[in-house]
């Protein structure tokens, strides 16, 4: 299917299922990030997934390739972003399958039925407020600093819209560990897995995966480290497996 691209556009080859995806350089591109926690997450073919914050649209289009849900849903606030992660799901063929809402966070519950979700995906802004340098290009500064949704705000929402026994899979910063787990256990969100992230063997970890059902029992399982490079420019094997290489 040939689609539109609009100015500094490209098209990037996603290594699964022969999907694709439009981003523009000039305003942002997924990360790891959002691609190792689509290989931490998981799902069911009949389950009903929503993407908070989609971005350009990768996670909904990755865990569609790696889970086919039944139907994925991902909710964007920049209509920039949202109108790409819409063109790349034309893009794909899988308008049958995959929604893309220009909407806000932090009014989710309106624009969404209560408790409508078996699984929420989310790879929020990391810094808080202007905690460190903001990128004066908008698009990367709401992608990366708390200027239009707080972890509070993701968590109350996600609260609201899984189903009991639904799960939360989110990818943040280690440096926010106490204040997201005390936060996820406020919305009746039990953490159940994490797992660190480190970029090599001896550095300190610069990433976590957490998994939270909604009225979970107190349990949570530490899953062995990841290791994302072997040496300057070489993955470890599981990072490989997880991009599809």
């Amino acid at each position: 299917m040939t689609i539109s691209l609009k100015d500094n556009e490209r098209v990037d080859e996603l290594q699964r299922n022969g999907y694709r995806i439009i981003q523009n350089p000039e305003k942002f591109c997924f990360g790891m990030d959002a691609v190792l926690l689509t290989g931490f997450a998981r799902a069911r073919q009949e389950d009903r997934l929503l993407d908070l914050g989609t971005g350009t649209g990768i996670i909904p289009l990755l865990m569609e390739a790696k889970y086919h849900c039944a139907h994925l849903t991902g909710l964007e606030i920049q209509p920039e972003s949202a109108d790409m992660a819409a063109r790349s799901v034309e893009l794909n063929g899988l308008t049958d399958k995959i929604d893309i809402v220009t909407g806000d966070i932090k009014e989710a519950d309106n624009i969404f039925q209560s408790a409508s979700f078996d699984c929420i995906t989310c790879n929020p802004p990391y810094m808080i407020g202007r905690h460190g340098i903001v990128n004066p290009d908008a698009p990367k500064a709401v992608a990366r600093h708390e200027l239009l949704c707080t972890f509070e705000d993701v968590a109350a929402q996600t609260g609201k819209l899984l189903k009991p026994g639904g799960h939360f899979f989110l990818v943040h910063r280690p440096f926010r560990l106490a204040e997201i787990m005390t936060t996820l256990v406020r919305f009746q969100l039990e953490p159940k897995r994490m797992q660190l992230v480190y970029p090599y063997v001896d550095k300190e970890p610069n990433m976590v995966l957490i998994e939270a059902v909604r009225g979970g029992r107190s349990r949570m399982t530490v899953e062995k480290p990841l290791i994302v490079y072997r040496e300057p420019g070489v993955y470890m094997p599981e990072i490989y497996e997880i991009y599809g290489y």
